[in-house]
């Protein structure tokens, strides 16, 4: 399934991000932003367990969260996001997973892995601003599953329909949470009219 965001904010947000003028200060500020009202989305279904609290008046219902979450941000470019998700999940743990594509096959090449031996959590969301070919986000699935993780998310900034349909191809049984599709790539694999570079726009190397 492919979850587009409908909220105006994000919309606006989006709108921002694409502008050329906009520097990384601000760029960083935004993918944090898009991110966090995206975590409300992407995590609408995690399983909570019912409980007594002691309010100042009395006893009320209330609610935990079950599922223990883990972020793996691909790197460099998904590091923005997980800020956002932390801020709603202070607890969750972070794994990276260091991947870039290769300019002229286009497709993704693994550098570095810091999972641990075996899963921590029962959630993963792979977090990546871009989902362009679908070659990292797929690579990095693959990681996570033979690693054992069960339960798997996507969750990105802009797709190319091309990517949607390479991680469906892949990966049917993961959701794809995502702020806004566009309309195509590009001859060099970028997404368009996309943002450009969303790594190089947050850490100033553009």
């Amino acid at each position: 399934m492919v979850y587009e965001s409908k909220h105006p904010l994000v919309k606006h947000k989006i709108t921002l991000l694409r502008d050329a003028a906009t520097k990384p200060k601000k760029f960083r500020e935004l993918i944090r932003e898009v991110t966090l009202l995206l975590s409300y989305e992407a995590t609408a279904d995690l399983a909570v367990k019912e409980g007594i609290v002691q309010t100042p008046l009395e006893t009320a219902v209330g609610y935990e969260l079950q599922d223990k979450i883990g972020l793996v941000p691909v790197l460099r470019a998904g590091l923005g996001m997980v800020n956002g998700f932390w801020e709603m999940m202070p607890s969750a743990e972070v794994w990276h997973i260091g991947l870039y594509r290769d300019e002229k096959t286009l497709q993704p090449v693994s550098y570095y892995n810091k999972l641990p031996t075996s899963p921590t959590v029962g959630v993963c969301l792979v977090l990546d601003p871009m989902l362009a070919t679908g070659g990292s986000a797929s690579a990095t699935i693959d990681i996570l599953k033979k690693w054992g993780a069960k339960r798997i998310k996507f969750v990105g900034i802009l797709a190319a329909p091309e990517g949607i349909a390479e991680l469906h191809k892949n990966h049917p049984d993961v959701p794809i949470h995502i702020a806004q599709i566009d309309e195509r790539l590009n001859d060099f694999g970028f997404i368009m009219p996309g943002l450009g570079d969303a790594g190089d726009r947050q850490f100033g190397t553009a």
